[in-house]
């Protein structure tokens, strides 16, 4: 299964990330791991699917680890001085890019705001929404989204722009997709059983 080929390769991308303070606990956490990246992938179409495993093995043939990039990335809003020493390193994302990178995350933000609101039980543990939070003790959705799409190719990003605009015609919600996918693997019926469970806690 595809979902799994590429949750190998990441895993192993993701167990070699060296971050600024050390190894952190997470990862030596795959069965959550598997479970978080999953449920995002398992939401995506197979268009996105099968360019994004594209991406991971052209980066993995060129020694490139797309995880690491993707922190590199991140680190230009949480951390600017490490950033402008490892910018170099990071391949270039064009302006072409950006603009792709700036429209998906404008959607999403305002997707995860309405599930906030409806679910806050559900969504309260997670991280804040907007880019303007981000702090050193924690890293916003907006940038962590970012940074993940960045390391993405063009065609895969055209790919996950598209998907982004039919769900919106179809007034979809793709961070609700992936949040009932968490859910489930978590073992409840659904996202309001979950959020009902959680609020008498």
């Amino acid at each position: 299964m595809i979902v799994q080929q590429i949750l190998d390769i990441e895993w192993k991308m993701f167990d070699s990330v060296n971050n600024i303070g050390g190894r952190a606990s997470c990862q030596d956490d795959q069965k959550t791991f598997t479970i978080q990246r999953g449920s995002q992938l398992r939401a995506w179409n197979d268009d996105m699917l099968h360019s994004y495993l594209d991406d991971l093995t052209t980066a993995a043939s060129e020694g490139r680890n797309l995880l690491s990039e993707k922190y590199g990335y991140m680190m230009e809003h949480t951390s600017p001085t490490e950033y402008a020493a490892i910018q170099a390193q990071l391949p270039l994302v064009s302006a072409e890019k950006k603009a792709l990178i700036e429209k998906i995350a404008a959607v999403q933000v305002a997707w995860l705001e309405d599930l906030s609101a409806r679910y806050p039980h559900v969504t309260g543990n997670g991280r804040p929404i907007h880019q303007n939070e981000d702090s050193v003790y924690g890293t916003s959705f907006e940038t962590y989204l970012k940074g993940e799409l960045a390391s993405y190719s063009q065609k895969t990003l055209q790919y996950y722009a598209s998907y982004v605009a039919a769900l919106q015609r179809e007034q979809r919600n793709l961070n609700e997709l992936i949040l009932k996918n968490t859910c489930l693997a978590y073992g409840y019926a659904s996202i309001d059983d979950a959020e009902q469970k959680m609020s008498v806690r």
